[in-house]
């Protein structure tokens, strides 16, 4: 199929030799390993390879990581063992603990384990952890062969050298068997190993032409294979898988010392072909795990690839393969060219080797990730005319011109990412709602499904996706990136529109479909109309379900043939091209139910005939109506990373998204409840056993204790006699024994009641001294209680006194201010009286307040005088002159001068309310004086001279206007006695007497009275009596005024005083 050979850069001639080879758990790749490190990856089905790592040491085993499908083991020539990452090139893990090569990696079916062999050991690691888990140890008189792991089982075989193989459980490393090997005849040297898939056929051969099969459930020897005289050593033995063999394979691949590999079968013992020939040998070689490749190292270090399905039709005749020749040093030199060669058939061309062209790589290097291109003349228009020439394409090449047209971009990183996510919540119970057969078929649909709905959030709440996804997971079951590749690019191009009313059908389209349909067949709309059958029901089904329940596979394959060569609107105008085709029995239709099950059931058609009916379709439908209009050409997906998908409804999405999941977490519940229930009902069915069994055990019990009680009874009535007499010695013990405890009794209670005698006498001994104590404490607390009581009284005295001092020291300090301020107000009055004295030669007496009061006093007087001798005037004019004319004059007089009287009794009231206002005045300019001497005591004297001076002229003032008042009130004396009414000078007669008239010098007195009683007599007690009342009164109003003044005084100055101290 393809030889492949690498070379040096620097040096063209020389081959880098490939050491090692493992394939993946596909089948469709494989790793391999060069003497200088460089580790490869061969894509077959892409037809690509490129270089993932670099070692710098030539490997000595390969083996894939069957869990995490990218990671890799490679052993190294230092005897480690590295875990890389083919994807992202990384370093994994480093594993140590060798101390030779190793010669064989084995990883376990789960992908937890891997066992390593070297020489001297083999030894168990977790892949998980990368931890070594066991070791294996053998003496060095007996080596390893070789130890792997049992396909689809917990079971590790291990075969020395000694011909010995043992059977080991992987857990625990319990032994579990060992193979009988024979004691007697010669050794076999056991070399090569190899096992069915299924784990039941062991296959071993050595230093001889001798196979041996061994069966390992029976675990003894089937048969024994005798290979052709050419074969002496068997290097190497494989299994060749076959789908259909349920992995009980019955082909085995023998390589012998000389370089060919023959395929026999194990159960007819005959040769069916063989690949390698003398010249052109082969050292090593791996069968892929689907059986579908071989690859093999050759003697020269190239790698040769062969299809198992071309050596099984042709038996030995092998296809030509496609010579591949690789030069360069590295993976920046690297190129791979494509060459068509004929190659014999390997058992009659021995002596001819298979010619192959080196080609010299170019001048410009190429990147490293370069691919391997595609053949030449694979283009649409070529493909398109021989598919219209033969109507569908060779099944043979069939995949392989589907991923040309669709131009797939193998994306492995992005799609190991979304399939890295796991099973996507809405597809975890597809087998309930899609029940398949085959379990590889479930895993694959679940696997794609779930990509698609993590590349985008519709598809994990789209209904139809299973079924337009199945066909393609059948078609490509063991491929499964290609099948994802596949329907997310039918999704991006065929199913245009499909989802803008979601969760609807897309009306759009189906309104496309039909359009073209009534323009080619109205008559057959108009009775699909008229029987209530909408495109939603003979459109929608073919789409959503894309032919595959209406049509056979071969059918399906060869419409799809013609799909993918044409616009995607090709697709659309074929569900018309099928409507019009069966368009005889849809008439006959009436009925909705005969509709629906017409297009889902499969009917008799010629598929031909409907693909020219749809190139026809194609052709004639207008370009108003044409699909290919509404739908965008077709566009592949991008490379590296898949593209967005966003061409629907996100919000119906999200919201349909959350309700799943509500209805997943109710589910759940419901499912952990009933999981609970079936447990609880388990319990109790599990309880309700267990008391059946136990209640079978009391009764076998029961049975049992009867027994044992009737020997008991037999036992018991044997001994009775003996424990009669043992009764009546026991009695006298026990007399004997009472009387030694009565007497034991009397003696302890004499000796308690001794014993409490005495705790009572400690007892009252001890209350006695406690009370005489509390006595010596009450007397002592008394006495310090009376002590405390003198001192507190001694305190309260000393506090008195003290008290006393303080306010005696106050006292003093007070009646000092008091005669000091007494002292001076003295002055103050010395000075006033002096000033009083120095105006005695006025005559208004020693005080002159007391002589402006006793002028007023007088002048009221002599006002109350002048009334009465008027009065007396009228009384005697009216007797002595009652004939006087001028009577009405003199009354006029008389009311004129009262009038002036009743003036000056207003002046004199008016003159003192200003002397009591002025009095007044003087108090308060006296406080305020007082008050300025409270702020500032240097200036007190200043101010008392200002007030002195003050007062000074006041008085003189105050005697002025009191000498012009007396001036006033002499004048008016004086006019009143110069009056002709004036009544002195006149003599009061007695009646009977004659008039006599006295003379102007005589004495007149106002209080004599009259004896006589015409006379009339006038009295001035009474009114300078109400004088002198007020006069005093005024007098003790001053002096009370004076003193509260002094009090203020002195309260202001202890105020003044104490606010100095206490700053």
């Amino acid at each position: 199929m393809v030889s492949v050979i690498h070379s040096a850069a620097a040096y063209q001639s020389k081959i880098v030799r490939f050491l090692h080879i493992t394939f993946d758990a596909t089948g469709d790749s494989f790793l391999a390993g060069d003497h200088h490190g460089n580790i490869y990856v061969f894509d077959i089905s892409a037809n690509r390879f490129r270089l993932i790592q670099k070692t710098g040491q030539a490997c000595t085993a390969l083996a894939f990581n069957l869990r995490r499908t990218t990671e890799f083991l490679v052993a190294l020539a230092d005897y480690s063992v590295k875990c890389f990452d083919k994807d992202t090139k990384q370093l994994v893990s480093w594993m140590r603990g060798h101390e030779g090569a190793v010669s064989s990696v084995s990883v376990h079916s789960s992908g937890r384990y891997a066992i390593t062999t070297s020489t001297d050991t083999a030894q168990l690691w977790d892949l998980d952890t990368f931890q070594r888990k066991r070791k294996l140890n053998v003496r060095q008189s007996v080596g390893i062969q070789r130890v792997f792991f049992l396909p689809l089982s917990n079971t590790i075989l291990s075969c020395f050298s000694d011909d010995s193989i043992f059977a080991w459980e992987c857990d625990t490393l319990f032994c579990k068997y060992q193979l009988p090997v024979p004691d007697q005849g010669p050794r076999f040297h056991y070399k090569a190993f190899a096992v069915t898939r299924d784990g039941k056929t062991l296959a071993a051969g050595g230093r001889s032409n001798l196979l041996h099969l061994w069966c390992l459930e029976a675990r003894q020897l089937l048969r024994v294979i005798q290979m052709p005289p050419k074969v002496r050593t068997v290097r190497q033995l494989d299994f060749l898988p076959d789908s259909f063999d349920g992995g009980s394979s019955q082909t085995l691949g023998v390589l012998s010392q000389d370089g060919i590999m023959r395929f026999i079968h194990i159960q007819t013992c005959k040769l069916l072909f063989n690949i390698g020939s003398h010249d052109n040998a082969i050292t090593s070689a791996a069968v892929s795990p689907n059986g579908r490749h071989v690859v093999t190292i050759m003697d020269n270090g190239g790698l040769n690839i062969y299809a198992v399905q071309s050596l099984t039709q042709e038996f030995n005749k092998p296809p030509p393969p496609l010579v591949k020749v690789v030069s360069g040093g590295g993976p920046s030199a690297l190129t791979v060219k494509v060459k068509s060669e004929s190659v014999q058939r390997p058992s009659k061309t021995s002596s001819r080797s298979v010619k192959t062209k080196v080609l010299r790589p170019p001048a410009v290097s190429v990147a490293e990730e370069k691919e391997n291109e595609l053949p030449d003349g694979l283009n649409q228009k070529r493909l398109l005319g021989l598919l219209k020439a033969f109507g569908e394409y060779p099944a043979k090449y069939r995949m392989f011109v589907w991923r040309s047209l669709l131009r797939l971009p193998e994306n492995h990183a992005a799609f190991s990412s979304l399939t890295d996510k796991g099973l996507h919540s809405a597809y975890i119970s597809i087998q309930e709602r899609y029940p398949i057969k085959s379990h590889k078929l479930q895993r694959g649909l679940q696997r794609v499904l779930s990509a698609l709905a993590h590349w985008a959030a519709i598809f994990g709440e789209t209904e139809y996706l299973p079924l337009v996804a199945f066909p393609f997971v059948k078609l490509f079951q063991n491929n499964p990136l290609l099948c994802f590749e596949v329907v997310a690019t039918i999704i991006v191009n065929w199913c245009q529109h499909w989802f803008e009313y979601f969760p609807n059908p897309p009306l759009n389209v189906l309104s496309m479909v039909e359009n073209v349909l009534a323009h080619h067949d109205k008559e057959l709309l108009q009775h699909l109309t008229d029987c209530g059958v909408t495109s939603q029901l003979y459109v929608w089904p073919l789409l959503e379900t894309l032919f595959s329940e209406v049509l056979t596979r071969e059918e399906w394959l060869k419409l799809f043939d013609n799909v993918f060569s044409n616009h995607p609107a090709f697709l659309l105008v074929t569900v018309v091209s099928y409507v019009t085709c069966c368009r005889a029995p849809l008439l006959l239709c009436n009925h909705k139910e005969d509709f629906k099950y017409f297009f889902h059931h499969r009917n008799n058609l010629d598929i031909s005939a409907m693909i020219k009916e749809t190139y026809r379709l194609m052709e004639g439908t207008p370009a108003e109506i044409h699909p290919r209009n509404m739908l965008a050409d077709f566009q592949p997906l991008t490379r590296g990373q898949y593209p967005v998908f966003n061409k629907y409804p996100t919000y119906i999405v999200e919201y349909q998204s959350q309700e799943r999941e509500r209805i997943r977490q109710q589910e759940m519940e419901f499912l952990r409840e009933r999981q609970a229930v079936q447990e609880l009902r388990a319990e109790t069915v599990r309880r309700q056993a267990e008391d059946e069994a136990w209640y079978t055990q009391q009764e076998l019990l029961q049975q049992a204790e009867e027994q044992r009680r009737n020997i008991l009874q037999q036992e018991e009535n044997k001994l009775a006699e003996q424990r009669t007499r043992l009764a009546a010695m026991k009695r006298e013990l026990k007399v004997k024994e009472m009387q030694l405890m009565d007497a034991a009794r009397r003696r302890f209670q004499k000796h308690q009641q001794h014993q409490r005698l005495t705790d009572l006498h400690r007892l009252d001994d001890q209350i006695q001294q406690k009370m005489k104590l509390r006595e010596q404490e009450s007397a002592a607390a008394v006495q310090d209680a009376e002590v405390r009581q003198i001192e507190l009284e001694t305190q309260r005295r000393l506090f008195e006194q003290q008290l006393a001092q303080e306010q005696v020291s106050v006292n003093q300090e007070v009646r000092a201010e008091v005669d000091t301020r007494t002292r001076r107000s003295e002055v103050d009055k010395t000075a006033f009286r002096r000033h009083l004295d120095d105006d005695t030669d006025i005559g208004l007496g020693t005080n002159q307040v007391s002589r402006t009061n006793q002028i007023l006093v007088e002048s009221m007087a002599e006002a109350g005088q002048v009334c009465t001798d008027t009065e007396w005037q009228a009384e005697v004019l009216r007797r002595l002159e009652r004939d006087d004319m001028h009577q009405d004059s003199h009354n006029q007089l008389l009311a004129r001068v009262h009038r002036e009287t009743r003036a000056k009794e207003d002046q004199l009231v008016n003159a003192m309310k200003d002397m009591e206002g002025k009095m007044w005045e003087e108090v308060v300019a006296q406080k305020a004086k007082l008050e300025e001497e409270k702020l500032a005591a240097d200036s007190a004297e200043a101010h008392r001279r200002v007030f002195l001076s003050q007062d000074q002229e006041e008085m003189e003032q105050h005697q002025e206007d009191l000498w012009s008042q007396a001036r006033s009130v002499g004048r008016q004396w004086e006019r009143s006695a110069r009056s002709p009414c004036s009544t002195r000078g006149l003599l009061v007669r007695p009646a009977g007497s004659g008039p006599a008239l006295t003379e102007p010098n005589t004495p007149f007195c106002l209080n004599n009275q009259s004896t006589s009683g015409e006379s009339t007599s006038f009295s001035l007690d009474r009114g300078r009596a109400e004088l002198d009342c007020r006069e005093r009164k005024l007098m003790q109003d001053i002096r009370e005024l004076r003193q509260k003044l002094a009090t203020r005084a002195k309260t202001s100055n202890s105020t003044t005083s104490q606010s100095p101290n206490s700053q």
